[in-house]
């Protein structure tokens, strides 16, 4: 059986919450009633059916057949089953992801994966900022499970986040792991100002280097480590596959000393 397909019709005129459409909340609803749903942010009133048509079938796997940089919330909360959108999402895709997966074959925005605890997002675009970071007035962010991104990420990425691991193919913007508390992230390209400005733990592997550091940071030398061929051989089997840091020489820098100053990054050499 396939999965609960929604079809856009076309763009909406206001920004959308979708985050009713979860495998979980909409199991066992008739077509109608799914229809009827309010997604609307605005005096519009905008329901599912006026936005979407809607394709009946296995609602453990919901897809979206046309995105949009309107579609917030999408998979927020989720704790199984698996939603896939073809094209673009708006913000805070996947926050509080508990389980299941979200994939998306083009771009986000900003708070993608904010406080999620466990589950996986695969972004095959760009990603908005604060990827995996809290929302104004919360004290941690990400907490568990992984973040996939293709492309480029947006600032601060990574921001107090607790657990888990963010895998960036491309670039990350200023202050990438901000805060951060515990956690891995990896960036293939390279990184801009500041990275891991205030981190009290966790792991930076900034494949394609970085402008600048704070000047908190020491510089612990070459790091030929066990480990780091241990870790890039658990990746590869994983969710995250082959990471650019596989067999290469690293430079381990310890930082932030303004804070714990137990977190770690290693550069290429």
């Amino acid at each position: 059986m396939t999965g609960l397909t929604f079809r856009k019709r076309e763009e909406p005129a206001e920004r959308l919450d979708l985050s009713p459409l979860t495998p979980s909340r909409l199991a066992g609803m008739a077509e109608r009633d799914i229809a009827a749903l309010a997604v609307g942010t605005s005096r519009m009133g905008l329901r599912v059916g006026d936005v979407f048509d809607v394709v009946m079938g296995d609602a453990a796997t919901v897809r979206f057949e046309g995105g949009s940089h309107r579609f917030d919330r999408i998979g927020e909360a989720m704790e199984t089953g698996e939603i896939t959108v073809e094209g673009d999402a708006g913000v805070r895709l996947g926050r509080m992801l508990a389980g299941g997966r979200v994939g998306v074959s083009g771009s986000v925005g900003a708070h993608a994966g904010s406080a999620m605890t466990g589950g996986v997002i695969a972004i095959a675009g760009d990603a908005g900022e604060r990827l995996g970071g809290p929302l104004a007035g919360e004290m941690m962010g990400m907490k568990g499970g992984t973040i996939t991104v293709g492309g480029n990420v947006g600032a601060r990425a990574g921001d107090r986040m607790r657990r888990g691991v963010i895998f960036v193919n491309g670039t990350a913007d200023e202050d990438l792991a901000s805060r951060m508390i515990a956690g891995t992230i990896v960036v293939g390209g390279r990184a801009a100002a500041t990275p891991g400005r205030l981190m009290k733990r966790g792991t930076l592997f900034l494949c394609g280097g970085a402008e600048r550091f704070a000047p908190t940071f020491v510089d612990n030398g070459p790091a030929d480590l066990l480990i780091l061929k241990i870790m890039a051989s658990e990746f590869t089997r994983g969710e995250v596959g082959e990471v650019p840091f596989d067999g290469r020489p690293m430079r381990r820098l310890g930082g932030d000393t303004a804070v714990l100053g137990l977190g770690e990054v290693f550069l290429p050499l």
